[in-house]
């Protein structure tokens, strides 16, 4: 093992049991930041209901490439990464005693480990992300770029992480709780409205489906005699929105429809102000082939007041099936995490 990096530190002890034997990994970056301490607050009460175990991971500064190697005292490097894992240790038992974790029950008693490594912070959460079920990160960390709306750290993640993401706003939930998933005709889309049935079933909360028609502005007036009405096209926008919502869920009963104009980025933040969780593809029907992060996608990242969670291809050969099976069954409206 190198002075670098530590093995998990066990915090919490599993629970009792024989019912998983590979429970769900969440992966949570903490750095002590108020970022951080929402998205471990957000991290807490959300696998408190999903059978999850957390993964804290921080990281301290490492990179010497500018001195001797053989100067680098490796005791001192141990001695911060102890006092990393300590100070880790410490945030995690003051977030569990924030009212708004200890209102839900279980989130106490969600299984933590904590890793500590030697280096970028963003480049280790990515890492540990392999294998993981969600990485989740505050929208601004420790950054010195305090003028950002969203950090380095949270912006690579994003980009870069094998398994959906989700960016913690600090945006105020109002009642009753929705989750918000954005959706087109792409196969990224389907993906995300199936996550986004589960996390709406498992919270209690209204499954809300948004589709955004994009009126064009076209430099001559004959194109409008070419296409058709703005109004058929919304009729024909809803109608396809319920296909895809039945082909992927089993059903559109429950489920509430909304078709948009404008600009798809700008309507998902808006139509998501006061939800608990904004769902969106990774990629959507951008031209740009080569772009790692679709622009909408970033756009809501960056923007929305709520956590927004960025979902990302499947690996081949896998599916969705079971948050579509389980998302068959509408979601009641009531107090949820």
């Amino acid at each position: 093992m190198t002075p670098q990096q530590t093995a998990p530190d066990r915090v919490a002890p599993p629970r009792d049991g024989q019912a998983d034997p590979e429970p769900a990994r969440w992966v949570v970056g903490v750095d002590g930041s108020p970022g951080a301490r929402a998205a471990l607050a957000w991290a807490l009460t959300a696998a408190a209901g999903s059978g999850a175990n957390l993964e804290l991971v921080s990281s301290y500064p490492a990179d010497s490439y500018w001195m001797d190697p053989f100067l680098l005292d490796v005791g001192r490097l141990d001695a911060i990464r102890d006092d990393t894992t300590a100070r880790v240790r410490e945030f995690l038992a003051e977030v569990l005693r924030d009212p708004t974790v200890t209102a839900v029950p279980g989130a106490a008693e969600v299984p933590t480990d904590v890793v500590v490594a030697g280096g970028a912070p963003a480049e280790h959460l990515v890492a540990r992300a392999g294998g993981a079920q969600l990485l989740v990160v505050g929208s601004r960390g420790r950054g010195g770029v305090r003028s950002t709306l969203l950090g380095s750290v949270a912006l690579h993640c994003v980009a870069h992480a094998p398994c959906p993401v989700v960016v913690v706003h600090a945006g105020a939930v109002q009642p009753p709780p929705r989750v918000v998933v954005g959706i087109d005709d792409s196969a990224m889309s389907r993906t995300a409205l199936a996550r986004a049935a589960d996390e709406a079933r498992r919270r209690g909360a209204e499954l809300e489906v948004v589709a955004v028609h994009q009126v064009e502005s076209y430099w001559s007036d004959l194109y409008a005699v070419t296409f058709p009405p703005v109004t058929d096209t919304l009729d024909s926008a809803r109608a396809r929105v319920e296909e895809i919502v039945t082909e992927v869920l089993g059903s559109a009963t429950g489920v509430r429809l909304r078709i948009e104009s404008g600009a798809p980025a700008e309507e998902l933040v808006r139509a998501a102000d006061g939800a608990v969780l904004l769902v969106v593809g990774s990629r959507s029907h951008s031209r740009i082939a080569g772009m790692v992060l679709g622009s909408v996608a970033l756009h809501c990242a960056v923007h929305a007041a709520c956590p927004v969670m960025v979902v990302h291809p499947e690996p081949t050969g896998t599916a969705s099936g079971s948050a579509a099976r389980s998302a068959q069954e509408p979601a009641q409206a009531s107090a949820g995490s």
